[in-house]
């Protein structure tokens, strides 16, 4: 043997060949016919996918096993989903699958996506377009099978839940070729009637391929178009189909539809009840307006009677007699006053009181003149001191007191200057205590003041 190959044991042969195949080839797809179908107590599941010409050993293990939507058998067409690999303890090379599905049904749910993406973005799902369910629903059509359980178990809950509800079936077939024509038709034809407030679209579980009705495209179209809300109930809570998407509401099951549909009796009791205590509370509230009302008309009334008439007539005619006759009252005793007064005035014109008061006046108006002059000669008295006062300053003999005289010629005028006089000429001077008789020599007047 020559060195440069290695020698392997059975066991690192069969680990390079599962590097080199697990390497190699990526996540693959394979379909084939289920065969050596075995599931033991681990929970693994083992088998064989096969052709007319080979087999492939596969194996499934517990985790991803539990959650199969179907129950693999024997002859059973299917899709794997999985990595190849080597077993290393038998040298045996199989498929380890993360997933397989019935072989129809992979085809179908390719087609789903592809549909629902291009009506997606068409706009068909959005959320805005959608519709709220109207709070009571009168009329219901329920667009499903006449038999089988579904109806059965709407028709309970509904009785249950409101059993005022109008309720009618329109029956139609849910799976099959002309399924979704019919389907598509009914909801049409409820929505242009006008006689529903809602439509409900049952269908109970199934595979993909007992479902795909409803996935049709124009029963899809004419959900959306539906001038009625329309619920989806098709199924069960993991089955989605694009009349679910196409709806205003999508229910997990027809059970539950029905349920939001209506509500319950106990809850519309309750807020009946509650209604009730309100217009019954309004009531007596506006019994009590309406009473208050009568009795103010009741007192409106009694006011203008005849009877109520006369009698405030005769309460005024009591009231103004009273007045008139505390009138009179003040009228006498203004007439007694002024009596009182008039007397007492005839009493002062008596001749003899009217002479003693005369005598008395008399008297009194004897002192007044007295007095009267006493004042004035004070008053004049006091006037003349200050005349004199006046006088003494301005006269001249009070000038001559203080060592002046008064020069005057023979005839009496005051000499002011001398050129009224001249030489030999008698003048006069009056002194303070008698007068000289003078002679003018000669005249020396004084020299003119010159100018500064």
């Amino acid at each position: 043997m020559p060195e440069q190959n290695p020698v392997l044991t059975p066991s690192q042969l069969n680990t390079l060949a599962r590097d080199v195949l697990e390497s190699a080839f990526p996540l693959l797809w394979v379909e084939g016919e289920l065969g050596n179908v075995t599931r033991p107590a681990s929970g693994h599941l083992y088998f064989t996918l096969k052709d007319a010409r080979a087999q492939v050993r596969c194996a499934m293990f517990r985790p991803k096993s539990q959650w199969l939507r179907f129950v693999p058998r024997e002859g059973l067409k299917v899709l794997v989903r999985g990595r190849l690999t080597l077993y290393e303890a038998r040298g045996d090379y199989q498929l380890v699958a993360d997933h397989m599905e019935e072989a129809g049904e992979g085809a179908l749910r390719r087609a789903f996506e592809a549909l629902r993406a291009r009506l997606q973005a068409e706009g068909l799902f959005d959320q805005e377009r959608k519709r709220p369910l109207p709070r009571f629903v009168r009329r219901l059509a329920v667009v499903t099978s006449p038999t089988g359980a579904v109806i059965r178990d709407i028709l309970s809950v509904l009785r249950r839940r409101c059993p005022l509800l109008e309720v009618e079936l329109l029956p139609t077939l849910v799976q099959g070729e002309t399924a979704a024509a019919q389907i598509a038709d009914l909801v049409r034809r409820a929505g242009a009637s006008g006689r529903y407030d809602a439509i409900l679209v049952a269908r109970g579980g199934g595979s993909l391929e007992d479902l795909w009705a409803f996935n049709d495209e124009h029963l899809v179209r004419t959900i959306a178009a539906s001038p009625v809300p329309v619920v989806s109930a098709v199924g069960h809570e993991t089955d989605f189909t694009l009349a679910d998407f196409a709806a205003d509401v999508r229910a997990p099951t027809p059970s539950v539809a029905a349920g939001l549909l209506v509500p319950d009796r106990r809850d519309l009791q309750a807020a009946l009840h509650t209604l009730a205590g309100r217009l019954h509370n309004g009531q007596r509230q506006r019994l009590r307006q309406a009473m208050q009302r009568a009795d103010r008309a009741v007192l409106r009334l009694q006011a203008l009677s005849p009877q109520a008439r006369l009698a405030a007539l005769g309460q005024r005619h009591a009231a103004l007699r009273r007045r008139l006759d505390g009138l009179w009252r003040e009228q006498l005793q203004l007439r007694a006053a002024r009596l009182r007064h008039a007397g007492t005035v005839l009493r002062t014109l008596h001749p003899q009181r009217r002479l003693e008061q005369l005598r008395a006046r008399l008297q009194r108006l004897q002192h007044r003149p007295q007095a009267a002059v006493q004042r004035v000669l004070q008053r004049e008295a006091l006037r003349l001191r200050a005349l004199a006062r006046s006088l003494e300053a301005c006269s001249p003999l009070a000038t001559v007191a203080r060592g002046y005289s008064i020069l005057s010629d023979a005839g009496g005028h005051l000499v002011h200057s001398t050129a009224q006089v001249a030489p030999g000429d008698r003048l006069q001077a009056r002194l303070r205590d008698g007068s000289l008789v003078l002679a003018v020599e000669a005249v020396q007047p004084d020299p003119p003041e010159r100018a500064g």
